[in-house]
């Protein structure tokens, strides 16, 4: 019997598109992932994510998108219309998977795993609101959990110390 998961690469996931992927093939890179929303008020945060994507691709950095509807029904639309959202409006080009839920009986396992391994605000482990963050290191190993007001932008210095550890 295998034992309990030890870091995210444990772990596959739906894409928007339908097709399985496992986070393995990270394996070796900082990842940033984030539960997002179309209809959030936090939802501008696509296009920092996205600038921090594109700003750190090339050294090793991925952002993953986990779209979900739990947090003021702000996520109701389909897999298409999710899809078409985030390229039209933010010119998303990170990985956006299929939508899921954070909490609860039928949270997705990496989203278990993740709150598992770092606490929220007063050690809580439930995600509270649309674009929690969740930073990960080039082994796999959930670093910090950032709430949803923190900016991407401000996730600079940590994704740079991050990524200048070789893996």
């Amino acid at each position: 019997m295998a034992g309990p998961a030890q870091t995210v690469y444990d772990f596959s996931a739906s894409l928007i598109d339908g097709r399985t992927l496992s986070l393995a093939d990270f394996r070796g890179r900082v990842l940033l992932i984030v539960n997002t929303a179309s209809k959030c008020g936090f939802t501008p945060q696509y296009a920092g994510l996205e600038d921090l994507f594109r700003a750190y691709k090339d050294r090793g950095l991925e952002v993953l998108g986990f779209p979900c509807n739990q947090f003021g029904a702000q996520e109701p639309g389909s897999a298409g219309e999710i899809g078409a959202f985030c390229e039209n409006n933010y010119g998303v080009s990170f990985p956006i998977f299929a939508k899921i839920d954070v909490n609860g009986e039928y949270a997705h396992p990496l989203y278990r795993f993740l709150k598992g391994e770092k606490s929220g605000i007063f050690g809580t482990e439930a995600i509270k609101w649309n674009f929690t963050k969740f930073l990960v290191d080039r082994e796999g190993k959930v670093v910090e959990r950032y709430g949803p007001s923190t900016e991407p932008k401000s996730l600079t210095g940590a994704i740079e110390g991050l990524l200048a550890n070789p893996a």
